[in-house]
């Protein structure tokens, strides 16, 4: 399984899978009831609209979550989720404590990162 992953034969299969059925339910031959059979006419337009805010107002909410959380504890949360990472535990308690010490998820997946890499695609 090493080697088809170093090969990117996995990602090929995912990816084929993925346009496939995409395929499938852009012709109609997959059938998503209430998405591409069987609609109602008022859903032609989405139900709700988000303001251009949005981006801006989650920016705002993660700046004042990293001000008020404990920089000690999240740290050494972030720092037990690398350790567990390259000692082959399971990481699932040290990711919860990095939750709980207000961590976000790409400062957790980053913590993992430094242990496992990120994924690049393979030259073909």
């Amino acid at each position: 399984m090493v080697a088809a992953i170093e090969r990117g034969w996995v990602q090929r299969e995912i990816e084929e899978a993925a346009f496939g059925h995409q395929q499938a339910f852009d012709s109609g031959t997959s059938v998503v009831v209430g998405v591409n059979r069987f609609t109602a006419p008022d859903t032609t337009e989405p139900r709700e609209r988000l303001e251009g805010t949005v981006e801006q107002d989650q920016i705002e909410r993660v700046r004042a979550l990293r001000m008020r959380r404990d920089p000690l504890r999240w740290r050494t949360a972030l720092h037990r989720v690398t350790d567990q990472a390259r000692c082959s535990t399971n990481l699932m308690p040290a990711i919860l404590e990095a939750v709980e010490s207000c961590a976000t998820v790409g400062e957790i997946a980053s913590s993992m990162g430094e242990v496992f890499g990120e994924y690049q695609p393979a030259s073909l």
